[in-house]
């Protein structure tokens, strides 16, 4: 580009910035503020992966932040309160409604009892809140009693005297008025708001747990976060956009693990017709139920018509209908042939495995038309593609959810996508990209990868050979072994993270991979810290199904001012067992790695930010001062990025 045209957008630029910066005063006060902020503690960010619809679970992590509310409240009141009564401080902070209730119910909801938590309340939040700028503090409070708590967090204990009488007929006002329960909550809400700066989700939001879209709700009120997509999540987000691979493949799962209410119940989708059709086509007191059995087999039949039109796939392996001998009760599979644990497939046509029969279309084209019009699953994923990416680098930091296609000799795959042959970062861009077409185009060939990218082995989102045929029909659970991409085992090695992380322009020591997608077994002695401590696997079995295979209920990261640390979380009973007894879900704690300085906001990437806008603005100054631009007069302001 011209240096002529470059100095013109330049112009256009520092006259457009000058709308909200129209004199020198003005750009001076906006400068001062972003310094100061770039000196402000780093802020805590939390990482979850691999959730899998289980809510409670969930809920109870984001409650807790992953324990970063019990480490707060122990900072503050170590040498004042008793192990027991922080424990009580932090279930009134994690469920203040079931707490309260049992206050009241004890008869210890006193104004003497209510006192002593708002005082304790007020400063943890006042703690908290030394990390943000007061701007930002006022823009979290909740609206109706923000002038209350701002007075409040900005007491001092040096204050006159008057001052502190002030203040302490605030808090007897509140007790007096009734609304001390409700101010309580308040608090707690604030609290668990400066207590974590930012949620990474690190895939699969969905799958076997039955409240994906209850978590879906918590996180879209959330108030900053981003998601990298699973392939549970993906083929959501295809059934949504219409892919009926993908539509069949969610249906089957939830019937599988019996979670039909987020289907029927959440998202309005009606299981009458397939119901119907398979009470009336298959067999009952089969291995598998009618259900089960009719959507799998028109799961796989959908699947072999889209591996026969998608070569470039690669996948002819997989289309197994074909070999299916109902009459012997066997399949042949890779020259084997092997044990069916059913017999009964009334619509499979030998001369042709692949064709739905005129029910089973009726069936797909039922459930299609249920899944894309249902306006609250489109609420969700709408939100998914607004939040979400395959992948995402994030203050020095690479997230993706399963993979990056690699050969045995830590080179990267190319792999064909949209005609053209990309490995690598480029790869993975691409498929986000392909993601994007299928929703908001749905062209067939944008349909079909979502399908791909959710069961695919080169496919970033899964990699590996998914064999749902297997699992459903084969008795010989040695068929049920499912080839990883090379990747899995290679990122266990420094020298491949690396390799990794140069490819997403990230070097040097305090750069790592955070993943999901495979649980770490801590009973089998795994470690969720792989390659030399530079990548961090974090699913450690969230869902309930995976407690007995990983031994724990699910691994967190935190990555604060301090450094970094990895949650592996004990398992509990029951949500109201905890605020019974004022426990904690009590999280080892695993400290990766100690700073050497506390972090501040300059060493982020929104650091990084706030120095391109300080150019900017000194531009801006410059200009005003050897007279290339006038002062406009007036004032206006600028919203910093932590305001």
């Amino acid at each position: 580009m011209r240096t002529d045209v470059m100095d013109g957008q330049r112009t256009k630029y520092l006259e457009l910035l000058s709308e909200k910066f129209p004199t020198c005063q003005a750009v001076y006060t906006e400068i001062i503020n972003l310094e100061a902020i770039l000196n402000l503690p780093k802020a805590t960010e939390h990482f979850i992966s691999d959730v899998h619809g289980d809510y409670e679970q969930f809920d109870h992590i984001v409650n807790n932040c992953s324990g970063v509310i019990r480490e707060r409240v122990r900072a503050v009141f170590r040498h004042r309160l008793t192990a027991g009564e922080q424990a009580d401080l932090c279930t009134l902070i994690y469920y203040p409604d079931e707490r309260l209730k049992r206050v009241a119910t004890a008869h210890l909801d006193t104004p003497t009892w209510y006192r002593t938590a708002l005082s304790q309340l007020i400063e943890l939040a006042r703690y908290l809140s030394d990390a943000y700028t007061r701007s930002k503090v006022r823009k979290a409070m909740p609206v109706a009693y923000a002038y209350i708590i701002d007075e409040l967090l900005h007491a001092s204990p040096g204050e006159p005297t008057s001052r502190a009488a002030y203040h302490e007929r605030i808090v007897d006002s509140i007790i007096e008025t009734g609304s001390v329960c409700d101010f309580i909550k308040s608090l707690a809400a604030l609290i668990k708001r400066l207590a974590v700066d930012h949620v990474h989700v690190v895939g699969d939001v969905f799958d076997r747990g039955a409240r994906g879209d209850a978590i879906l709700d918590h996180l879209m009120g959330y108030h900053s976060l981003d998601i990298q997509w699973g392939n549970h999540d993906i083929c959501w987000m295809g059934a949504a956009a219409g892919s009926e691979a993908c539509v069949a493949a969610v249906v089957r799962n939830n019937i599988h693990y019996q979670t039909l209410d987020i289907l029927e119940g959440s998202y309005g989708i009606s299981l009458r017709e397939l119901a119907l059709f398979a009470a009336q086509t298959y067999r009952d007191g089969d291995v598998l139920s009618v259900a089960e059995k009719a959507i799998s087999v028109i799961l796989f039949k959908l699947e072999g018509q889209l591996i026969e039109r998608r070569p470039e796939f690669d996948m002819a392996a997989r289309r197994l209908l074909g070999g299916v001998d109902p009459q012997a009760g066997t399949v042949r599979i890779d020259g084997s042939t092997y044990e069916l644990s059913t017999s009964d497939f009334p619509t499979l046509d030998p001369a042709r495995p692949y064709e739905l029969t005129a029910g089973e279309r009726r069936v797909v084209d039922g459930l299609v038309e249920s899944f894309t019009s249902s306006r609250r699953l489109r609420r969700h994923i709408d939100f998914l593609y607004e939040h979400g990416s395959v992948y995402l680098t994030y203050n020095g930091n690479l997230l993706f959810h399963g993979c990056v296609p690699m050969r045995a000799d830590v080179s990267f795959r190319p792999v064909r996508i949209a005609g053209r042959h990309l490995a690598g970062r480029a790869y993975l861009d691409a498929c986000d990209r392909m993601a994007r077409i299928a929703w908001h185009e749905r062209t067939p060939e944008a349909l079909d990868w979502m399908w791909y990218l959710w069961c695919g082995l080169d496919s970033p989102l899964c990699g590996r050979t998914i064999k749902t045929f297997e699992r459903t029909f084969v008795r010989d659970r040695s068929t049920w072994a499912e080839q990883d991409d090379p990747y899995f085992e290679l990122a266990c090695r420094d020298d491949a993270c690396e390799h990794v992380l140069a490819e997403f322009g990230l070097f040097g020591p305090a750069c790592h991979i955070v993943n999901g997608h495979t649980p770490v077994s801590r009973r089998s002695g795994e470690s969720p810290v792989r390659g030399g401590g530079r990548r961090l696997v974090i699913d450690g079995g969230f869902c309930r199904a995976y407690h007995s295979k990983t031994g724990i209920a699910g691994y967190t990261l935190i990555v604060d001012a301090q450094g970094m640390r990895i949650k592996a979380h004990r398992p509990y009973a029951d949500i109201d067992d905890v605020v019974a007894d004022g426990g904690d879900i009590y999280s080892d704690d695993d400290q990766l790695e100690v700073n050497d300085r506390p972090l501040i906001v300059a060493d982020t990437d929104t650091g990084s930010h706030i120095r391109a806008q300080i150019d900017d603005l000194t531009a801006l100054l410059d200009a005003y001062r050897c007279g290339d631009l006038p002062e406009r007069g007036g004032s206006a302001g600028f919203v910093s990025p932590l305001n």
